[in-house]
């Protein structure tokens, strides 16, 4: 899987301070900006630990994301406050065998392993051969399997990747929809080290949010995401 961070809003902690401070202080439009950087970094902190989420709409991150399975990208789209575009498998074609996304857990049953692509390569033999038939790629692509991989540019605004950052970097999420979600707070700490300290699974900032679902191993987690 590949993560990139292809864009964001330029300077988002510096924008985020702003609103911010239109929020809490007499400053004219005009002198929004004119904040330094301590007093930027000192208004996002009190505003995460207010919980005043709303100043953070206006900066987005646009992802870009390849090698994740069908099945990840469902998940993914679930998560409605946020833009998606999706390579087509109505207009895009596979020549070549498809490919497909393989569970790190199918290692442990080499002979499950073994059946398992097989089965994609009479997959693709079907499709190759609905395609040579004249059947549209559109409706050749009914016999693909959630496995095959897929590619995303997705664009997310910081409070929606707050939100997204707690469900999905939880060791209850779906291994795939984790990994790509580490990968994605880390490149946006990256970008904005204040603004996302805090991101990620919910028992970074507290108790853990899962109730009796919870794994049982919060201290990992926070060593982790450096939260020690």
């Amino acid at each position: 899987m590949e993560v990139q961070l292809l864009s964001h809003t330029p300077e988002p902690e510096k924008i985020v301070a702003a609103a911010a401070r239109l929020c809490y202080s007499d400053a004219g439009i005009d002198d929004l900006l004119s904040a330094g950087r301590d007093q930027q970094l000192r208004l996002i902190e009190k505003i995460l630990k207010l919980g005043h989420f709303s100043v953070l709409e206006h900066v987005s991150f646009s992802f870009g994301l390849e090698g994740l399975s069908r099945a990840c990208s469902h998940q993914l789209v679930r998560h409605r406050v946020a833009s998606y575009s999706q390579q087509s498998q109505r207009y895009v074609a596979h020549d070549t065998p498809f490919a497909a996304v393989e569970p790190p857990s199918l290692a442990n049953h080499p002979e499950l392993q073994q059946r398992y692509h097989a089965l994609f390569d009479q997959v693709h033999h079907l499709y190759k051969d609905m395609l040579e038939a004249g059947v549209p790629a559109e409706d050749a692509r009914f016999v693909l399997p959630n496995a095959a991989q897929t590619k995303l540019v997705m664009t997310m605004n910081a409070r929606e990747l707050h939100h997204f950052f707690s469900l999905r970097c939880c060791r209850r999420a779906q291994w795939e929809i984790r990994a790509m979600a580490k990968k994605m707070v880390l490149l946006c700490r990256e970008a904005a080290p204040v603004l996302f300290a805090q991101a990620g699974p919910g028992c970074l900032r507290g108790a853990c949010p899962e109730g009796a679902m919870c794994c049982g191993e919060a201290d990992a987690v926070r060593q982790e995401y450096g939260q020690n």
